[in-house]
C-alpha cells in the first residue's frame, strides 16, 4: 500500500481544526483524524463536521477507548469515523467488542499501544481479536523528554502483515526514517498544526516520502543535548518558559541590570552574609564556563557584586549573575554587556569577610536553587527550571511558542485574540 498521510487534528476549538483540515488537504493530506483534545472538547460534533466537509477523506476518531467498546465505536462510526481507535491496554473483551461493533457499522479499528511495554505477546493477542490497524505512538509528554525513536515500529512491523502507523514527532525530516522503519501510515500532529503554512508543510511531508529524502522542518526537533537545550532556549521567551513551567518558578522580586541581553545557563550556587563579597567572588574561580553564579546574599544590602567581580567572570567565561541582594556599578555592568539580575541596587559595597559556602541549595526570594538546575531571564524577569527537567521544559517552551506563532498567524488573517481561543467558552463558571 502507498504511504498515508494522517493529519491529527489535536485541538481543542473545533473552528481551528476544520481551517486547518482545509489547508492540509488543499496539500494532499490523505487521512483527517479527530484528536483526542477535539473530541474530548466538541464530541462527536467534530466527526461529524470532518465528515460533511471533508467527504473524499477517510475520518480518524482518536477515542483511545479503554472500556464501553461497543457504545463509543458506534457513536464515532455513526457520526461519521472510517476508523475508530481502541488502546492496546484495553481489556480483550473491550477490543473484541470495538471490532464487532465496527463490523455493523461499517468502520475499522485501529489499536494504539502507547505506553505499552510488551508489544509481542500484545499484537499477537489484537491480531486475533480482528483488529485492522496497529499504531506504534510516542506520546506527547515522552516527546518533550526527547524520547522519540522507532525501535518499537521497527519491532512491530517486522512481526505483523497488518498496516501499520506511526504517531509522534513526526516532521519532513523524520518522515523517510518512519517508513523505512516500517510504517504505512504517518500520523502528523505538531508539524502540521503548528505551522505557519500548513498546506506547505504537509506538500513538503509529501515531497520527502516520494523522493525518500528529509526536507528541514520549520519547527525544532527535540533536544535532550546541552548545546541544543541553549540553541532553543535562545529562541524562546521567558514569558514562554513559565508557560512551559505552568507559570511556576520566576524569581519574583528580582530585576534585570541590563535589559536586551538573555540569561541561560546551569546554577553555580553561592550562600554568603548580607554584604560579604568574598565567596561570591571566589564562586568565579570555581564555577565552569557557561555556569550562572547565584547568590543568595539573604535580600538585603550591602552590594556583593560590581564592576571588578563581572569583569572578571567575563574572563572566566561566566554567562550571568543572580542576586537575592544588592548590586552595584550597574552602569558599567551594562557597558559590558553581562547579564545579571539583583533585588536591589546600591553604591554601598560590603567588606570581604569569607562567610558562607559554594555549591549548596539557596533560597531566592522564596524559591529553592539547587546547583545544576538552570537558570533562564530576559527583559521581563528571571525563572529557574530544575536540572533535572531541563531538556522537558526546554521542549515546552518551543512548543508553547510555535502554538503562539500559529495563533499569531491567524490573527494577522483576521481574527481576534478572544475568537480565536474562544474566550467566552472556556471560561469557568459558577
Amino acid at each position: 500500500m502507498k504511504t498515508i498521510i494522517q493529519i491529527a487534528l489535536d485541538f481543542v476549538d473545533l473552528k481551528r481544526a476544520l481551517k486547518l483540515a482545509k489547508e492540509a488537504v488543499a496539500g494532499g493530506a490523505d487521512w483527517l483524524e479527530a484528536g483526542t483534545p477535539l473530541i474530548k472538547s466538541a464530541g462527536m460534533d467534530s466527526i461529524r463536521e470532518l465528515r460533511k466537509q471533508f467527504p473524499a477523506n477517510k475520518i480518524v476518531a482518536d477515542m483511545k477507548t479503554i472500556d464501553a467498546g461497543r457504545a463509543e465505536v458506534e457513536i464515532a462510526a455513526k457520526s461519521g469515523a472510517d476508523i475508530v481507535v481502541v488502546l492496546g491496554a484495553a481489556s480483550d473483551s473491550t477490543i473484541k467488542e470495538c471490532v464487532e461493533a465496527a463490523g455493523n457499522y461499517g468502520a475499522k479499528i485501529m489499536v494504539d499501544f502507547m505506553e505499552l511495554k510488551s508489544l509481542k505477546k500484545r499484537i499477537r493477542e489484537v491480531e486475533k481479536l480482528g483488529v485492522d490497524y496497529l499504531c506504534v505512538h510516542t506520546a506527547i509528554d515522552e516527546q518533550m523528554k526527547g524520547r522519540v525513536s522507532f525501535k518499537n515500529l521497527r519491532e512491530l512491523s517486522a512481526i505483523t502483515k497488518l498496516p501499520v502507523a506511526v504517531a509522534g514527532g513526526i516532521n519532513s525530516e523524520s518522515a523517510v526514517d518512519a517508513v523505512k522503519a516500517g510504517a504505512n501510515i504517518v500520523i502528523i500532529g505538531g508539524a502540521i498544526n503548528k505551522s505557519s503554512n500548513a498546506e506547505k508543510a504537509v506538500r513538503e511531508i509529501k515531497t520527502a516520502l516520494a523522493r525518500k529524502i528529509k526536507i528541514k522542518t520549520e519547527l525544532y526537533r527535540r533536544v535532550i543535548d546541552k548545546p541544543d537545550i541553549i540553541k532553543i532556549l535562545l529562541k524562546v521567551s521567558a514569558a514562554n518558559v513559565s508557560d512551559a513551567l505552568h507559570r511556576q518558578g520566576a524569581l519574583e522580586g528580582l530585576s534585570p541590570v541590563t535589559k536586551g541581553f538573555k540569561l541561560i545557563g546551569p546554577a553555580f550556587t553561592v550562600r554568603t552574609f548580607p554584604g560579604d563579597w568574598a565567596k561570591p567572588v571566589e564562586a568565579i574561580d570555581l564555577a565552569e564556563a557557561g555556569s550562572i553564579i547565584v547568590i543568595d546574599a539573604g535580600g538585603v544590602g550591602p552590594a556583593v557584586w560590581g564592576e571588578l567581580a563581572t569583569c572578571s567572570a567575563l574572563k572566566k567565561g561566566i554567562a550571568g549573575v543572580v542576586i537575592d541582594g544588592a548590586i552595584r556599578d550597574t552602569e558599567e555592568i551594562a557597558g559590558m554587556k553581562f547579564p545579571a539580575y539583583a533585588k536591589i541596587i546600591t553604591p554601598a559595597a560590603g567588606e570581604p569577610k569569607g562567610f558562607g559556602e559554594t555549591g549548596v541549595p539557596v533560597n531566592i526570594c522564596g524559591s529553592r536553587v539547587y546547583p545544576g538546575d538552570w537558570l533562564v531571564g530576559d527583559s521581563d524577569g528571571v525563572l529557574v527550571i530544575p536540572g533535572s527537567r531541563i531538556a522537558e521544559i526546554t521542549n515546552r517552551a518551543m512548543d508553547v511558542l510555535e502554538k503562539e506563532n500559529r495563533i499569531r498567524k491567524e490573527i494577522n488573517e483576521g481574527s481576534s485574540l478572544g475568537k480565536i481561543t474562544e474566550l467566552l467558552r472556556w471560561e469557568k463558571k459558577g
